[in-house]
């Protein structure tokens, strides 16, 4: 019987406030990297409800998704493992300062646009402009999209 692919199922949340974008930097991979806040989807939980609480334990910002910005495809050379990566965008509805963040998060930084796609050498994966970039030209999908069916 043939061995079933199973892709790494992520989410990340594109924060857009004021022409900037919250982006974590963290120790990953062996280097420091930026990233948005992003990780993996678990047992139990929708999509939506995965964004929000990594949003939350990456960056201490109570993320509400709003809108599905893209679903992408990529494959690391590095560890081998193909990830499907659900981005979405929403609003925040403030920020738990002082919550301790996720290990290996050295904070939390704004960045604009330009900032970005110059320092794409220290993003975790090509997704991290992606993701901006299809932001930036008004994708947005509805949330009624995904079908969670029990």
């Amino acid at each position: 019987m043939d061995e079933v692919w199973k892709p790494a199922v992520t989410v990340a949340a594109i924060i857009e406030r004021g022409q900037k974008f919250l982006l974590i930097e963290e120790d990953a991979d062996g280097g420091r990297v930026l990233n948005q806040p992003a990780g993996h989807w678990e047992p139990g939980e929708t999509l939506e409800q995965a964004c929000a609480r990594e949003a939350l334990e990456e960056s201490a910002c109570r993320f509400v998704p709003r809108a599905l910005v893209g679903v992408y495809r990529w494959h690391s050379e590095a560890n081998g493992v193909t990830y499907l990566r659900f981005a979405f965008s929403g609003e925040v509805r403030g920020f738990d300062e002082g919550r301790p963040l996720d290990h290996g998060i050295v904070r939390t930084v704004w960045l604009g646009a330009d900032e970005i796609r110059s320092s794409r050498l220290q993003h975790r994966t090509p997704l991290v402009w992606q993701c901006v970039e299809d932001y930036l030209a008004g994708r947005r999908y509805p949330l009624e999209l995904i079908r969670h069916v029990d």
